[in-house]
């Protein structure tokens, strides 16, 4: 692999605290063989290396390549005809979905983060798809995929035992239906059903493929879908074999008021209280959402090393709730942030992204209690990372560090003016637009330069997906939309008088009733 040295009118190194980073004013970062070798100003590294090729310039800025703690799918939700219900509701309206290939699929995706600098996803492929042979079918597809554009993959199959569609037993709640909706509904539930025991195999037949997770570029965890989702049995069941494999979890919980319900009638009391009791909680362990964490699951997640994957963006979309993330900094909490689904804009732009995490928390007042620029980049980048099976390999530039480089235009961010005086991370956080990604290097290799992806033809793969969607709904998806519109109803009902309203302490007040 060729050696590159890359330089920029600034280097952002790492950030090293919430409010400040190392940045290298006209520096450069010396890369061989996918790993970074040296960091420093440009004209030492120029004088002290022989690179294959040099890339960037005094108009660019050098930073780490970004993280997507939590992922999904890639055409989105409201392409695929679901509006942004409430989350219970949004489970059955996303019954109407469209098949889609899950490679083509995957790659349109990938072509949105990549372009806004995500070299690195958490995968959490959640499509209710049964038996074990095709969810290994399937996510072969979405690794080849992944392999192909260059991007590095953190995959997960999420765990459902029960609770498929409501929190309720599913024959319990396809009951609630009369014939022959009831049975339509149970046999579309019992095809989802997958055996714990085979769910250990397909997360075995991955991890062999990865190499038992020492692949560059590809590598394994777990995923315990939600605690709706999951039958005791198989909490148990993943807390044994992440000890086992040495490998993480990622983890859905209280996402939504609703879940924390839930939780309270399934346990008589918290979601993690439980995961804590079970033995799940802990370093190992990133919890996605985590809207309705109480103050005393706050403290223990801090106190056993529990990580959280900030998903912001969904969360206002489908009517979650605003997460405490305050509250977590404040506590030490180690955070990412995942764009689930979607992002705000209804695409993958990591840039947006930290712009809208860094200004939803600023509640009122004047104490520094709110988010900085550089606390959001690091969430970014390598806290992001901490969440992976790469942590501590990627998301920072440092000796010894793969070479996961991402080149932003300068004038992009301060043309026509920038006051001199502004941090440069600073202007990053706020101003970086993904116009302004000019390269994104993985592993040392330049995978998009100039709006062009290296290994593979964008506009071909799109053609090719908006081909495969032009032909008639098969009858498959027509008996999946109608047995949606059936179900939606029943789903909104099933849910009257779980929340009580006055109950509510909110973490944050931005606004008065008097």
């Amino acid at each position: 692999m060729a050696s590159s040295l890359i330089r920029g009118k600034y280097v952002v190194a790492k950030v090293t605290s919430r409010t400040e980073a190392e940045v290298i004013a006209d520096g450069a970062v010396f890369q061989e063989n996918g790993i970074v070798v040296d960091v420093g100003p440009y004209a030492e590294l120029a004088a002290r290396h022989r690179p294959d090729q040099v890339l960037g310039s005094s108009d660019h800025v050098v930073v780490p390549g970004f993280v997507n703690g939590h992922h999904h799918v890639g055409l989105t939700p409201f392409q695929l005809g679901s509006p942004d219900y409430a989350l219970e509701l949004w489970f059955a309206s996303r019954m109407a979905a469209r098949a889609v290939d899950p490679y083509l699929d995957t790659l349109y995706s990938a072509f949105e983060m990549l372009e806004s600098g995500i070299t690195t996803v958490q995968h959490l492929h959640g499509w209710r798809i049964g038996p074990a042979a095709r969810v290994i079918e399937v996510a072969d597809r979405v690794l080849r995929a992944y392999d192909d554009v260059g991007m590095r993959v953190s995959y997960s199959y999420a765990l459902r035992d029960q609770n498929r569609l409501a929190y309720e037993a599913d024959d319990a709640f396809a009951a609630r239906f009369p014939a022959p909706v009831s049975g339509q509904l149970r046999e579309y539930l019992r095809a989802q059903a997958i055996p714990i025991d085979d769910h250990h195999g397909i997360f075995t037949d991955l991890w062999e493929k990865c190499g038992r997770n020492t692949r560059p570029r590809a590598r394994v965890q777990l995923a315990p879908a939600n605690l709706h989702w999951c039958s005791d049995e198989a909490l148990a069941a993943l807390r044994d074999w992440s000890a086992k494999y040495q490998v993480g979890m990622h983890m859905h919980l209280v996402e939504t008021a609703y879940q924390k319900e839930y939780a309270r009638r399934r346990t008589g009391g918290t979601a993690f209280r439980h995961l804590v009791d079970r033995g799940l909680a802990g370093p190992s362990l990133t919890l996605g959402h985590g809207v309705w964490l109480t103050e005393a699951d706050l403290d223990l997640v801090a106190q056993t090393g529990t990580m959280i994957c900030h998903n912001a963006s969904s969360n206002l979309r489908l009517r979650s709730g605003v997460a405490p993330l305050n509250h977590w900094a404040a506590r030490g909490v180690k955070v990412a942030i995942g764009l689930d689904e979607a992002g705000i804009n209804d695409d993958r732009d990591m840039l947006q992204e930290m712009r809208l995490v860094l200004r939803l928390h600023r509640v009122p007042g004047m104490d520094d209690v709110v988010p900085t620029s550089p606390q959001v980049f690091r969430m970014a980048t390598e806290d992001g990372a901490a969440t992976t099976p790469y942590a501590g390999h990627i998301g920072t530039l440092q000796p010894g560090r793969a070479a996961d480089v991402v080149l932003l235009s300068w004038p992009q961010i301060a043309h026509p003016y920038l006051d001199p005086d502004t941090a440069v991370v600073d202007a990053v956080v706020h101003r970086a637009k993904t116009s302004g990604v000019a390269l994104v290097m993985v592993a040392g290799e330049i995978v998009l330069r100039d709006g062009r992806f290296t290994r593979i033809d964008k506009q071909a793969v799109l053609a090719e997906l908006a081909a495969s969607l032009r032909a008639p709904l098969t009858p498959e998806e027509d008996a999946r939309r109608r047995l949606s519109r059936e179900v939606f109803p029943m789903v909104k009902r099933f849910y009257d008088g779980w929340l009580d309203e006055g109950a509510r302490v909110p973490y944050y007040r931005p606004s008065s009733r008097v």
